[in-house]
């Protein structure tokens, strides 16, 4: 699969999408709509791809807002073609917070759910309706079984990555492609401890592995690839030996 010519981020300031944007402009990508709250950061970041050599809008997009998504995203196609669509919005949420709160868990809820499936459908059949594109949706290594400190966000990830699996098998033979990738959590600049250095990864390696990804036609992939022996592991452990090593 060739690099995309057209490039729309649902959630344009997302440190991952970001690096995608970067790495697909050095190949080939001409267009970029980054859509996300209006703020200093979606703006800053369009500037730094502006700098690159692309066209960049901003679009103004809530994923909390699904009503407005047909409106917001119709009038992106309107404008013309789009190789691309990069789902990448989401929110980790504050797991102790939000077992308090239930108005705070159904936020993370909506967020990493409710609104990728709205925003995910209106993508997908608008796609479908050019004949061409690819869907891919940022998951998380967290969804694949609830862990004691994450259940909350790793229970809506599961779900945005059952959805995204089977809007692939949907569209299979339409000529839209569907991508699935799942990363292990994104190192920060102060993350230093060597020992998680094989679990854990970067906006940079998610990109590269995402261009990698569409190049092969890929349906699912893993940041990096050693998560998919070591989920599939502990997907297998009995749910008592799971909980006393899952914190």
């Amino acid at each position: 699969m060739r690099p995309p010519q057209s490039l729309l981020v649902l959630g344009g300031t997302s440190r991952i999408a970001l690096a995608t944007a970067r790495r697909l402009i050095a190949r080939r990508t001409r267009t970029v709509w980054l859509a996300g709250r209006p703020s200093p950061a979606l703006e800053s970041a369009a500037s730094e791809l502006r700098a690159l050599g692309a066209e960049v809008h901003t679009v103004a997009f809530d994923a909390l807002d699904p009503d407005s998504h047909e409106t917001v995203l119709g009038k992106v196609f309107a404008e013309g073609g789009v190789d691309l669509v990069l789902l990448a919005f989401g929110t980790l949420g504050d797991q102790a917070r939000d077992e308090r709160d239930p108005a705070a868990a159904v936020r993370v809820a909506h967020t990493n759910y409710t609104g990728a499936v709205s925003s995910g459908l209106i993508s997908a059949r608008a796609l479908q309706a050019q004949g061409h594109g690819s869907l891919v949706v940022l998951s998380s290594v967290a969804g694949e079984r609830a862990r004691r400190s994450n259940f909350i966000y790793g229970s809506s990830k599961a779900g945005l990555d059952t959805f995204a699996q089977g809007l692939g098998d949907a569209l299979y033979g339409t000529g839209v492609h569907v991508m699935v990738v799942r990363p292990g959590l994104v190192r920060s600049r102060t993350m230093a401890d060597p020992r998680a250095a094989s679990l854990t990864t970067t906006p940079e390696a998610v990109a590269t592995a995402i261009e990698l990804g569409l190049r092969r036609g890929s349906e699912t992939v893993w940041v990096p690839g050693t998560l998919r022996v070591v989920t599939s592991a502990l997907r297998h452990l009995p749910r008592g030996l799971f909980r006393r090593l899952a914190v």
